[in-house]
């Protein structure tokens, strides 16, 4: 049997820079070495140390923040987390934001300019809470799209019946498969999204890269479900010293009760709601990269 045809990751850039009418970014894939035998991977955006690094949400991989960094035009960091993307899957399964946090510290260390503007989605963001609470020294920023404590659990419960088919024959049966569940917007705007999700094995059938499909389906019992404790992260927010933005999805999974909370306990900060769903970054990404770049340092 014939391989599959290797993908060039970096392909709907151009078409993506066209659509925003900015330029095409300079990227580059690199991996970083972590402990034992663990390997982390990221985009690299620009010639620069970058000042803005980017964490996205379980089931997702660095390439969300395509968009958003097209329109940030500064150099950037997009990460993807253990278990996601080019970043192998971890043989214990631990994907819980303090230990996913070690992972991003070895990496703003290595590749960025620190302390940098930190902006983390969803699992991505209790990711960076833990990073900033962790590591002051190398966060001047954070920003949290469409996540608080307290909601770690809304996710998976809401992604467990989208995740109980892990083959498919094709790219278009994936495409099928989101589009039933209303995930991925307009079918043609999704495909990008499901191609560099998914990867096609030597025989064939088209599976998602991330361990997430595997943990979310409760198909692999010897997986264990990522681990977030509401009160941890709760504590970690409340230490953090350095400004948070919270950008919310107007149909996310925030709700006005929880962003007003929010803003009562940080009333000195920011938050905005945005008409976008849960993925603010693939809808919102040029009102987003405006409040990324505002809060790059040296910008305030």
């Amino acid at each position: 049997m014939t391989a599959p045809a290797a993908l060039d990751e970096f392909a709907f850039l151009i078409d993506d820079a066209r659509d925003q009418h900015a330029a095409v970014p300079t990227v580059r894939r690199e991996q970083l070495a972590l402990d034992g035998s663990l390997v982390l991977s990221a985009l690299v955006f620009g010639d620069d140390r970058p000042r803005a690094v980017f964490v996205h949400g379980a089931g997702l991989n660095a390439h969300t923040w395509d968009r958003t960094i097209i329109d940030l035009g500064e150099p950037a960091l997009a990460i993807d987390l253990p278990g996601h993307g080019d970043s192998p899957w971890r043989d214990d399964a631990d994907y819980s934001p303090e230990t996913n946090a070690d992972a991003v510290i070895r990496a703003i260390e290595h590749w960025a300019q620190a302390p940098v503007s930190l902006v983390g989605h969803s699992l991505g963001g209790l990711t960076a809470i833990h990073v900033a609470a962790r590591r002051p020294d190398l966060v001047s920023h954070l920003t949290l799209v469409d996540i608080l404590p307290g909601i770690g659990g809304v996710g998976r419960s809401a992604l467990a019946p989208f995740y109980e088919r892990l083959e498919f024959a094709s790219v278009d049966d994936v495409l099928d498969h989101a589009v039933s569940f209303g995930l991925g917007g307009e079918r043609e705007k999704a495909r990008r999204s499901v191609i560099l999700n998914t990867r096609t094995r030597g025989d064939g059938v088209v599976e998602w890269k991330h361990h997430m499909a595997r943990i979310f389906s409760n198909s692999a019992p010897d997986d264990s479900p990522v681990e977030i404790d509401d009160d941890r992260d709760a504590r970690a927010l409340a230490s953090i010293e350095v400004p948070v933005t919270l950008i919310a999805g107007s149909h996310g999974f925030l709700s006005p009760e929880r962003i007003r909370d929010f803003a009562a306990a940080r009333p000195e900060n920011e938050a905005i709601v945005l008409d976008a769903p849960h993925n603010v970054q693939e809808t919102s990404h040029l009102d987003l990269a405006h409040s990324v770049r505002a809060s790059l340092p040296g910008r305030n």
